[in-house]
């Protein structure tokens, strides 16, 4: 049985907290009308399902933090920890967030405040203090739970850093600390252990705020895209009907902060009922390991998940076997890997969508072989999409045109209401700032993008982010950041450099050409490490349209035409 509804008690939310866009009046009725909108809110969908597979393992592959149990002593925990936050006043539409690797943590905090009715604000681990503190602002986050120390990241250093941006939290909560938290932490176990389950599900409306989730883009700070249960509703749907494993349990190693694990596992399969399994490290060697000893499949979701273990010493043909139906989606996906892994005996589909419109196109395993590999898919249940040219009409089948898109899953817009107002137009479309082209069946294929990032294994870097930071540098005069080719990841961050005069130029520790030094700049800088250039090239003048704007697409082009490694005058990180 899952918890009964109940009348908000303390926090309630605040109407006006968020600027919703407004969906036309004849696509809720078509939505509605077909089931893919309904009034369930995320919280009843997790309850009832945790409730009604309680059996289910759950279970955490992890050296620093293994844990094994089931969805029921999951939920059971999920009912303490929601008691011990409503307890302090936390309740519907209040922002609750967690910055944690794939602990079970991080599964507990989601659903108890699921539960409570408040909006569950993930962020992904790898997040640095300029983007955290950005998004606590920016979000006014009333909860945050955040570990300790992970890997080669101390957390603890990192809350030091906030510049204030904890002022208005009222509650930092921390994980796995091996020594006494200083004053006004609070250990995340005394917290789980300090209140009475929640009696009664907190009740709020399907058109609430549910989940925001940020994401680098254009800009140079993360954007904030808003989720209402029925949006999320709608994805978790329609995405949990597009599986790609042909039945099999899966390994999930793309962190829960962020859109991909999040949907992959704590949503999609407790919704389904199917059992889960997370890794906090992505370790091709191990994760092998892990498929044969408890016969799962892996390698879906961006396209360095899958290549990473194609490429791996250790990969048999029995892992093939099991990680026969892949799904792709979220970064590039070169034909030549969809062709080789063809080749191995997988079947492969492509699909295309971001945090703001998580499913726009995808396809099947049934579909034609070629349409499969070369495409980005068809339109899924409920989603439009058009293709228009620079002064909004529609271009021909064949030709290449910037991809609008509108459906049940979309976001319902910003925490920045000039973002929204700027991507999404009165008649709900929304302008993903990609250019595709479609054939004659219906089938899209992304050919470009207009939007200024970097997509790394999957992760959405912003140029401009990048830029500002590097442009403090002493001795750098310009830049330019642009996404370089890479084997695995799809993409890296590539800096085109313009010098001024260094501080002492004998002194290599001081060049801002060096990867190395760039490196400890950005690092300093608080900027997450996966956003740190690995190539640094250095150019006489930046080419430039007639209008003074760089040319990125020559720089793209420049390092897509080379031919083997560049020789940069520094050594790669």
């Amino acid at each position: 049985m899952g918890l009964s509804a109940a009348r908000p008690g303390t926090g309630p939310a605040d109407p006006s907290r968020w600027s919703l866009r407004t969906v036309p009046a004849d696509l809720e009725q078509q939505w509605t009308a077909a089931g893919l909108w309904d009034e369930r809110t995320l919280g009843q969908l997790l309850d009832e399902a945790l409730a009604g597979h309680a059996d289910r393992e759950f279970r955490i592959h992890s050296q620093v933090r293994p844990w094994t149990g089931t969805f029921g002593v999951l939920r059971d925990r999920a009912l303490k920890l929601a008691g011990a936050l409503a307890e302090r006043g936390v309740g519907p539409g209040d922002p609750v967030a967690f910055q944690l690797p794939n602990w079970v943590e991080a599964a507990v905090t989601f659903y108890a405040a699921s539960f409570l009715g408040a909006t569950v604000v993930p962020i992904v681990h790898f997040y640095g203090p300029k983007e955290v503190g950005y998004i606590l602002r920016r979000t006014g986050v009333r909860v945050l739970v955040t570990a300790a120390a992970f890997g080669h990241t101390n957390y603890l250093d990192g809350l030091e850093r906030l510049d204030g941006a904890l002022d208005g939290v009222d509650l930092v909560v921390v994980v796995g600390a091996e020594h006494p938290l200083p004053d006004g932490l609070l250990a995340f176990e005394t917290l789980e252990a300090s209140g009475q389950p929640l009696a009664a599900r907190r009740e709020v409306p399907a058109t609430a705020a549910a989940l925001i989730a940020y994401t680098s883009g254009t800009t140079a700070d993360p954007k904030g895209v808003i989720h209402t249960h029925r949006t999320i509703g709608a994805e978790v749907r329609q995405l949990g009907a597009m599986r790609a494993a042909g039945g099999r349990q899966t390994l999930t190693g793309a962190p829960v902060g962020h859109a991909m694990g999040m949907l992959g596992a704590l949503l999609i399969p407790v919704l389904n009922g199917d059992p889960v399994h997370l890794t906090d490290v992505w370790d091709p060697p191990q994760l092998l390991a892990l498929m044969l000893e408890h016969r799962l499949a892996c390698g879906s979701g961006a396209t360095y998940f899958l290549t990473s273990l194609l490429d791996h010493p250790d990969r048999t043909d029995e892992h093939l076997e099991l990680m026969h139906f892949i799904g792709l989606g979220g970064s590039t996906v070169p034909l030549s890997v969809a062709e080789r892994a063809t080749d191995l005996g997988l079947s492969l589909v492509r699909m295309y969508g971001s945090t703001e419109h998580p499913s726009i196109t995808g396809s099947y395993h049934t579909d034609p072989e070629h349409q499969r590999l070369a495409t980005d898919g068809r339109p899924l249940a409920g989603v439009e999409i058009r293709l228009l040219d620079d002064l909004g009409l529609a271009v021909p089948d064949g030709e290449p045109g910037e991809i609008w898109s509108r459906g049940p899953d979309c976001c319902m817009g910003y925490t920045d209401p000039a973002l929204t107002a700027a991507l999404f137009d009165e008649d709900g479309w929304y302008r993903t700032e990609d250019v595709g082209v479609l054939d004659a069946s219906g089938f899209l294929t992304i050919t470009d993008r207009k939007k200024d990032i970097i997509i790394r294994g999957g992760e959405n870097i912003s140029a401009v982010e990048v830029e500002e930071l590097v442009l403090s540098m002493d001795g750098v005069l310009e830049v330019a950041v642009v996404a370089a080719p890479h084997p695995r990841l799809g993409e890296q961050v590539c800096a085109f450099v313009r010098l001024g005069p260094t501080p002492d130029p004998s002194d290599r520790t001081v060049d801002p050409s060096n990867v190395a030094v760039m490196q400890r700049h950005l690092e300093a800088a608080g900027l997450a490490r996966q956003k740190w250039p690995e190539q640094v090239r250095v150019i006489a003048e930046l080419p430039r349209t007639p209008s003074g704007k760089v040319k990125k697409e020559a720089l793209r082009r420049m390092l897509a035409d080379e031919q083997g490694p560049p020789a940069p005058r520094s050594v790669p990180n």
